[in-house]
């Protein structure tokens, strides 16, 4: 009896509910909308409770951009350092001795790197300053005497203009909301930060982690875990494809630009292989660069050779060396890669057009991740198990069943 009395009840009390949704969330105004317009519209308010998340915190990351910053650059320089990390700890190397190598390794090979750059610079600038203003004075005599026949007056407004547009770029790039700051005490700040969380990181990433995952509520812990497992494994890969690919077209460029007797060989290779760590746009300003040096010091036809090297080495790296060092991998549009460093350029300057690529992928991933896992078909999967979407993260070979 008091069975079916409860299930009297709730079916009293779901009429009732029923009834008041019926009559407080239906109206006769939305019957009468088309279904197409209701849609959109769920779609539209839903869209702005997002873009007010997204903004309140890119308004955070902005306000706590003397933290967030060297954040990104310990995180990314972890990345990088974690593939020979990770070998020594497997070697049975001591955790302390693998730090201390990975850290102080990688110091003295930037170190020398700059080093290099500053004492080829010092010796060669002068001939270079010289031989660039002889080259720019005959390039301004060949445009008054040439076909073109412009005027001093034509030909000085064509530089003023060219030199406003380039320092519009450089003041974009340097205005960024994340630029730290100029002052010494923020550039040192912000190293000594990252070089602390750097440390932290290696000595004891995997404990902050399962810190982190231990905020989230226990039935979301293991999607969280998975996630961010494969967002990192896409990070690391991120990481050590652009290593790849730096060290390639520094190496080409470089020797290409010494074969041809172009100046400055070492600082160009220097800044190819940086601006390598900001894919597709880095490489293609610092290419330009090489290819200008040529062009001012040594004449039309060795800047011709130069260009045909710059392109050579990019073209064998991007089709050749990446695919046989790295295994088959899923590619993306050239295309999204420069929206993303160009939108991330616009919002926060030169670090957000460096951390645009490998957040983006990090976020691609757990998206991705949290979306088959939630799908609620088979069992949940591993990261190794994701169909990773991003191009700079191999897919490995399965062998049929």
């Amino acid at each position: 009896m008091s069975g079916s009395g409860d299930k009297a009840k709730d079916t009293d009390r779901g009429t009732f509910l029923d009834a008041i949704r019926n009559r407080t969330v239906t109206t006769e105004i939305d019957a009468s909308l088309p279904r197409g317009l209701r849609v959109a519209t769920a779609y539209a308010w839903r869209f702005v409770v997002l873009a007010v998340a997204v903004g309140i915190l890119i308004w955070l990351v902005i306000q706590l951009k003397l933290l967030v910053i060297p954040l990104l650059v310990a995180l990314l320089v972890t990345a990088l350092l974690w593939p020979a990390f990770s070998w020594m700890l497997r070697r049975g190397v001591p955790k302390w001795l693998a730090i201390v190598v990975s850290v102080l390794g990688t110091i003295a090979i930037v170190g020398g790197l700059m080093w290099l750059a500053v004492w080829q610079i010092t010796r060669q600038w002068a001939s270079v300053r010289d031989r660039t203003v002889e080259s720019v004075a005959r390039l301004r005599q060949y445009l008054i005497d040439g076909p073109l026949h412009l005027t001093s007056t034509q030909i000085d407004d064509l530089l003023r203009q060219a030199g406003a547009f380039l320092q519009q770029q450089v003041e974009l790039l340097w205005s960024g909301a994340l630029v730290v700051g100029s002052t010494v005490g923020h550039v040192v700040t912000g190293a000594v930060l990252a070089l602390f969380i750097l440390l932290c990181t290696l000595a004891d990433g995997a404990g902050i982690w399962r810190w982190v995952v231990r905020l989230f509520p226990r039935r979301a812990r293991a999607d969280v875990d998975g996630a961010g497992r494969a967002g990192w494994r896409t990070v690391v890969t991120y990481a050590r494809t652009q290593l790849l690919v730096a060290t390639i077209d520094a190496t080409g460029i470089a020797l290409g630009a010494f074969l041809l007797q172009v100046p400055l060989a070492i600082p160009i290779g220097v800044l190819v292989f940086l601006g390598a760590f900001v894919p597709f746009v880095g490489a293609v300003v610092t290419g330009a660069l090489a290819v200008f040096l040529a062009l001012v010091y040594n004449g039309p036809w060795i800047a011709l050779w130069m260009l045909v090297v710059v392109l050579a080495v990019q073209q064998i790296e991007g089709h050749i060396l990446q695919p046989l060092l790295m295994g088959s991998a899923v590619k993306v549009h050239p295309l999204a890669v420069v929206l993303v460093v160009a939108g991330g350029a616009m919002i926060a300057g030169i670090p957000g057009a460096l951390f645009a690529v490998p957040l983006a992928a990090f976020v691609n991933v757990v998206a991705v991740y949290l979306a088959r896992s939630r799908d609620g078909v088979g069992p949940p999967l591993r990261p190794e198990d994701v169909d990773l979407i991003w191009s700079t993260v191999p897919r490995s070979r399965r062998t049929p069943a």
